[in-house]
């Protein structure tokens, strides 16, 4: 009995020799991986270092090996620089994967919306405006333009006034009144008919206005 517990003890410890052999190889064969890796690399970067040196060479260019050092070392000293950058670069490239649908469906809109203002005529009406500012400028000087920036206060006190709803109704009566009127067929009045037309109601409520808005004027105007 104890000769067989002996035997299952020795058959583990193989089991275990086993295995740490097997990881021993293992090991031994990552690193001589790694090995045969860095002779390549070394192989390589010699190559393309020469090679490197022989282009400068050709192209006239004089490498400061101290200037290299430098530059490599400063390399090293902001890895952690420079791995931040490429996370940075990352984001953006991820956010611009997120919002580009958003911004196609943007550019889809602002055409169809684009087209729908040339449907309506917005831009024949704009190109027809920007004729009205041509004959403006061409039509006024300069000196024109300082007159009325002297006077716009003025001016827009005036339209606020005709703006007002009363004036817009008188000024409507008389335009329809002037509309109604054939001027080419006004009859003739006589000396005599006049004075008796100035005696009806509506010439002497006429007169009565005119007199009153004249002298009102020349009040204002004092």
């Amino acid at each position: 009995m104890a000769k067989d517990n002996m035997q299952e003890q020795i058959n583990e410890i193989n089991r275990k020799l086993d295995l740490v052999l097997d990881e021993v190889m293992a090991q031994r064969e990552t690193r001589q991986s790694l090995e045969d890796l860095t002779a390549d690399l070394t192989i390589v970067g010699n190559d393309v270092f020469k090679s490197t040196v022989e282009e400068l060479d050709k192209a006239g260019v004089e490498l400061d090996g101290e200037a290299v050092k430098q530059f490599m070392l400063k390399l090293i000293r902001n890895v952690d620089t420079l791995n931040e950058m490429f996370e940075m670069l990352e984001s953006m490239n991820d956010l611009i994967k997120d919002i580009s649908p958003v911004l196609h469906q943007t550019g889809l809109d602002g055409i169809k919306f684009m087209h729908d203002l040339e449907q309506k005529g917005y831009f024949d009406f704009f190109l027809e405006a920007v004729k009205i500012i041509d004959n403006i400028v061409t039509h006024f000087t300069s000196e024109d333009v300082r007159l009325l920036a002297e006077n716009i206060v003025t001016i827009m006190e005036t339209v606020k006034e005709l703006t007002q709803p009363e004036m817009l109704k008188a000024i409507n009566s008389g335009v329809v009144v002037y509309k109604n009127i054939d001027v080419k067929d006004v009859p003739e009045i006589s000396l005599f008919k006049a004075m008796r037309e100035m005696n009806s109601k509506e010439m002497r409520r006429g007169l009565g206005f005119m007199i009153t808005f004249l002298k009102n004027i020349a009040i204002a105007t004092e």
